[in-house]
């Protein structure tokens, strides 16, 4: 089993958190980990080996001094580190005789076996991905997805190496994003959306579980769907009752002091039994977690008027985000 992150230095307790997370739910499984480092330093890099190696597994981590030395046009993450970028070229950056993947954002927690994650099925297909359900009519059209596909969220990927090395997939998902100016609301996720939309198998939410389906009920989440089809209401209620991998998108996070994410004390956990145990919570998050928390209280009976904020308001934070 392979398992790749694309990381910096100020990353790594998130990142031994995810791979302890990954050895104390899959002790009978053989797993080598590929870190795609920016900049982790020989010290962590050395900690992350003797840490990996202590769970009987293998770990590879693979320097990436520059993403611009893969991407020969301009572009713009916002917000978001360049390092994001190296999902459109792993080709390039992993050993020849790795024929498949299963790539995870650094924010992830797994609490299960990924065995049948890993035995899905990708002879007909690219990639395989959870559906992000609140993306809006505007970010399909804008890479020209029909409002009848789903779109994907790429934080959690399971990649058929040998057929992306065989359609050249790389180079077809670095031209869509090159034709729209390296400018795309989610980066590499909206191009590989946009240049792959027939080569993504759709697995279950129980592998990306995001705060989506904690703020918004299934009703709710058939209606930000439309046209799409959602799963139905009972393959909703099994994958969410007890997901496998946790992702921790937007700002609560279970490292920040103040969040009241449903999973920080499991994230806790297996943060307390890594090298970087003792590193230092986010501060400054408190009054921000306060005005949070306040809002979906009050927004709870009105989740459709909250997913119209949150959609009006995001943009507007990854600005503030990206001038800070």
């Amino acid at each position: 089993m392979n398992i790749v992150y694309t990381v910096d230095n100020k990353f790594v307790p998130q990142l031994a958190t995810g791979i302890c997370s990954i050895c104390e739910n899959n002790k009978e499984e053989d797993v080598c980990f590929y870190v795609v480092s920016k900049g982790i330093t020989d010290d962590n890099k050395d900690a992350l080996t003797r840490y990996v190696e202590k769970y009987g597994k293998k770990i590879c981590i693979i320097e990436l001094s520059n993403v611009k030395d893969y991407i020969d046009f301009d572009f713009d993450t916002s917000s978001w580190n360049d390092i994001v970028l190296a999902r459109l070229f792993f080709d390039r950056l992993l050993p020849n005789d790795v024929d498949k993947i299963i790539y995870l954002d650094g924010d992830t927690m797994v609490r299960g076996s990924l065995h049948d994650l890993w035995s899905i099925d990708l002879s007909n297909y690219v990639i395989g991905a959870a559906v992000e359900p609140t993306a809006n009519s505007e970010r399909k059209k804008a890479i020209s997805l029909e409002l009848t596909k789903p779109y994907y969220n790429a934080g959690v990927l399971l990649i058929n190496m040998e057929k992306w090395k065989e359609m050249n997939a790389g180079k077809i998902v670095l031209n869509f994003y090159k034709e729209h100016q390296g400018r795309l609301f989610a980066n590499d996720q909206c191009a590989i959306n946009g240049a792959l939309k027939d080569y993504i198998l759709q697995i279950p939410i129980s592998y990306n579980f995001c705060n989506s389906y904690r703020f918004y009920n299934y009703k709710a989440l058939v209606k930000m769907m439309k046209p799409t089809k959602f799963i139905s209401k009972e393959d909703y209620q099994v994958q969410c009752n007890n997901p496998i991998i946790i992702h921790f998108l937007g700002e609560e996070r279970p490292w920040r002091v103040g969040n009241k994410h449903t999973y920080t004390n499991e994230y806790m956990f297996y943060w307390n039994k890594t090298p970087w145990a003792n590193t230092p919570l986010e501060l400054g998050w408190e009054n921000y977690f306060k005005a949070f928390n306040l809002f979906n209280t009050v927004m709870k009976p009105f989740p459709m008027l909250r997913y119209k904020i949150m959609d009006t308001l995001i943009p507007i934070m990854i600005k503030h985000r990206k001038k800070s």
